[in-house]
């Protein structure tokens, strides 16, 4: 707290605002502690235990915002104060600052992790991943661009990949093209690494495969470009592109290859990216039956196969 609402960040304390709360640093933590000591199994001043993790006290979000967002430090403020309330809404007990000492203006919050009324609040990735959502709609609805997370771990791109990016420039972007461009000729993963240090690629094959544009300094692995360009997914989408290609007397079961192949990516990108099961399948107009339900028509077949093969056990499987 103290920190956060130092002066020289905030001139002299402009920029600074509570809620529920006082803004000097000393009397915010005396409340907070009262509001914790009451809802909390332990109390606000209880030390980090010697080993595991003690209980969240408070937690502390950042807003960042790039010198060419054009953002200034009342409109920064502002945002601050209108994500607290979207986000925690009133009964949060709550300080803010915003620093405007450097170029790149941040916002501090910093929350009690129990409101007024006793609600916990929790950090977690699920709960980031919410506080960001919210954090970029209120941007957004001042006008202000959002700078993309490209891993959707947590990691977000800095300001000038983004901005080459956006612009379609980026060194990053350039060598994902790349690859896409290549891997339809490509029979085989070697043969894709080749051809790239052809056109001026450096390779370097280890536990990871990494790769270096002419123009860039540093290597990077293929794995940090998304998803699709480690070094299994390169494997996989060379095999359907062979499968895909020339016009042989099985096109048609390829095809139906094909069409099952993206089927179940979609449903790995469901249980991915939404963490949840992929809905029962089955032909809705049709009248239910075992062998229209498709989950029990998979199940099914892989307890055959475990019965006829005899599989008692995971390393059997």
């Amino acid at each position: 707290m103290r920190y956060i609402l130092n002066p020289d960040k905030t001139e002299d304390l402009l920029y600074t605002a509570s809620v529920n709360c006082m803004t000097d640093a000393e009397s915010a933590y005396l409340q907070m502690r009262l509001v914790y000591n009451q809802f909390a199994k332990d109390h606000f001043n209880t030390p980090p235990p010697l080993h595991g993790k003690g209980s969240v006290k408070a937690i502390h979000y950042i807003q960042s915002f790039s010198p060419d967002d054009d953002v200034t430090p009342e409109l920064a403020h502002k945002i601050a104060k209108a994500f607290l309330r979207k986000a925690f809404g009133d009964d949060a007990q709550a300080v803010i600052a915003t620093h405007v000492d450097k170029d790149h203006l941040q916002s501090h919050i910093i929350i009690n992790s129990y409101s007024l009324s006793g609600k916990k609040y929790y950090a977690n990735r699920r709960s980031l991943k919410r506080i960001r959502e919210i954090s970029d709609g209120v941007c957004k609805a001042f006008g202000i661009d959002i700078h993309p997370n490209l891993t959707g771990k947590g990691k977000s791109l800095n300001h000038k990949e983004w901005e080459h990016k956006k612009n379609g420039t980026s060194w990053k972007e350039q060598i994902r093209q790349e690859i896409d461009s290549l891997i339809g000729s490509a029979n085989s993963l070697d043969e894709l690494l080749q051809t790239l240090e052809e056109h001026g690629y450096e390779i370097k094959r280890g536990k990871y495969i990494s790769i270096r544009a002419p123009w860039q300094e540093r290597f990077v692995r293929t794995k940090t470009l998304g998803d699709e360009y480690t070094e299994d997914s390169l494997n996989i989408r060379i095999r359907y592109s062979e499968l895909g290609a020339g016009n042989t007397p099985e096109q048609s079961e390829i095809s139906k290859l094909q069409a099952a192949y993206v089927a179940i990516i979609g449903d790995v990108r469901i249980l991915a990216a939404q963490r949840k099961k992929v809905p029962r399948k089955r032909i809705v107009t049709a009248a239910y039956s075992v062998e229209n339900d498709l989950d029990v028509y998979k199940l099914s077949a892989q307890l055959s196969v475990i019965n006829n093969e005899s599989i008692k056990s995971i390393g059997d499987l």
